[in-house]
């Protein structure tokens, strides 16, 4: 397992962000590699404990987020897609943070195999560039509906760019998110 940091909007790099490139053993029958070892996942990382996996399928051009929970419930993610292909993006939130409303992308995809760990303090959401998209993600909080926040996706401050295809279908949360001047103004973490 080898990890990289994710770079932000601004050509920075978020220092929490870790892009995970497992080792892929392939040969004429397909492939094989450990997506998630607890005792290696847990040298590297210390202070990520799971508690639950969720799985979400979409269908093209499907954007979900962007979503986070706030303290105490607040939850570190940990993202793969093990069919078709998407943009994952992340916001930072952390007020203290000197990425502070800075937003980055990463494709993970069936092919590249890329993992992403996003931890509190960051919105996370994905749009569905393939036919279709499966993604298991970790969590270390359990789901708690009244600490769920939703940014509107083409918030205007955060300019995202999800390398849309065609207009996005969005779910009724998705579609009614608050614009991220309001979501600040909460304490959040």
């Amino acid at each position: 397992m080898e990890s990289k940091k994710l770079k932000t909007n601004k050509n920075k790099f978020f220092d929490d962000i870790k892009i995970i490139y497992p080792q892929i053993f392939s040969d004429n029958r397909g492939y094989f590699y450990e997506s998630w070892n607890k005792k290696q996942f847990n040298s590297e990382f210390p202070n990520f404990n799971l508690c639950q996996e969720n799985h979400s399928f979409s269908k093209k051009n499907v954007l979900r987020g962007l979503h986070f929970q706030i303290s105490p419930h607040a939850q570190a993610k940990f993202v793969e897609c093990i069919s078709g292909k998407i943009i994952d993006v992340v916001v930072d939130l952390r007020k203290e943070s000197p990425t502070f409303l800075q937003w980055g992308a990463v494709e993970l995809s069936d092919q590249n195999h890329i993992q992403i760990l996003i931890p509190e303090g960051f919105a996370h959401g994905f749009y569905t560039l393939s036919d279709s998209a499966h993604l298991i993600y970790k969590v270390n909080n359990y789901w708690h509906k009244k600490s769920e926040r939703t940014i509107i996706w083409n918030d205007a401050y955060l300019s995202i760019d999800w390398k849309l295809e065609n207009k996005p279908i969005l779910s009724e949360k998705d579609s009614q998110g608050q614009i991220i001047d309001e979501v600040i103004s909460e304490d959040l973490f």
